[in-house]
């Protein structure tokens, strides 16, 4: 081992190391921090899982929330999916694009204009079932059973507690039907 007292440039590297590890640790243990670094796993694992279909977390939620809900405007799908109006724009007009999504005038307001999953949109949501299930098992694989429900419980918990707190919190249907 190198005397660091011999070696100044090296004595201050490692104090700097000794002091910096325990900001570290604190950074590390900070629920928000530990959030986002999931939230990036989860991502990661997304696009590996369905790269073929080539969409993103949030492409897929808002297919997945018309494949019950076909026939909601775009509001009402921002609000499901806890996302801001703009983005939903931009996430819609992609997959408008790729003929996954359309469009149409309301049956019941010539006004509005209401989503609706093409043929191709149901097919990609049913054919991605499978990929998407095994991202949530490579995510909670480090847990048991009993831990998967339990951290489950607790991330809805906390994110139904601080729904209003959120720049994008859920609106709609989602809240009541949970409750």
């Amino acid at each position: 081992m190198v005397d660091s007292r011999r070696f100044p440039q090296i004595h201050h590297v490692m104090r700097k190391k000794l002091s910096t590890s325990g900001v570290l640790e604190d950074l590390y243990a900070r629920p928000g921090h530990l959030l986002r670094r999931c939230q990036q796993i989860h991502i990661g694992l997304f696009l590996q899982e369905l790269a073929r279909f080539e969409l993103t977390p949030l492409q897929y939620s808002s297919m997945f929330v018309l494949s019950s809900m076909n026939g909601i405007d775009q509001a009402t799908l921002a609000g499901l999916v806890a996302i801001d109006r703009s983005t939903a724009g931009n996430v819609l007009m992609r997959l408008e694009s790729r003929g996954l999504v359309r469009r149409e005038t309301s049956p019941d307001d010539g006004r509005a204009r209401v989503l609706l999953l093409t043929p191709k949109g149901k097919k990609t949501v049913r054919d991605a079932a499978d990929a998407v299930a095994r991202v949530q098992e490579r995510l909670l694989s480090p847990l048991n059973e009993r831990e998967r429900k339990a951290f489950v419980s607790a991330l809805r918990k906390i994110a139904d507690s601080h729904n209003d707190a959120s720049r994008a919190p859920v609106r709609g249907e989602k809240i009541a039907a949970l409750g």
